[in-house]
């Protein structure tokens, strides 16, 4: 079994997390942020899209999913839009990650959820990890999106 693990350090790096997370789902309790250490983490049920194949009628293959830890270090701030922490056990749909740049190299990391919902990072840079943690497991649905 593979298990992925990446870094990004900049803002392509970041690009290719984010397409890696793209349907990825958490709780609201899965966030952390550790300001003392300067760090944010986040805990995903991440879609394996890197394993999908074209379906067809005669090819019915399982879909996948995996646990894996999104880290982000040297973060300044965090801020969330649409999220209740009273809430725990909301579910989070990720989208997108992207990059605003301030100041070279520092910047704002963005988190764009389903539902009007997103975290923003202001940070002394992009330095940020994506692990996965354990085995696979199959899952009879893969995401679909309006165009």
């Amino acid at each position: 079994m593979e298990f992925l693990k990446l870094v990004a350090l900049d803002e392509v790096d970041l690009g290719i997390l984010s397409a890696h997370l793209q349907d990825a789902v958490a709780k609201v309790s899965d966030l952390s942020f550790e300001r003392s250490e300067k760090r944010f983490a986040v805990a995903f049920n991440r879609f394996v899209w890197e394993k999908e194949v074209r379906r067809t009628a005669f090819r019915r293959s399982p879909h996948e999913r995996r646990r894996a830890i999104l880290h982000f270090d040297r973060v300044l701030t965090v801020r969330a839009i649409g999220i209740d922490r009273n809430r725990p056990n909301d579910v989070l749909s990720l989208l997108a990650i992207n990059f605003i740049a301030g100041e070279a190299p520092s910047g704002t990391i963005e988190l764009i959820f389903s539902g009007d919902t997103a975290i923003r990072l202001e940070v002394e840079c992009i330095e940020a990890r994506l692990t996965d943690l354990g085995a696979a497991w199959e899952t009879a649905s893969r995401p679909a999106h309006d165009l």
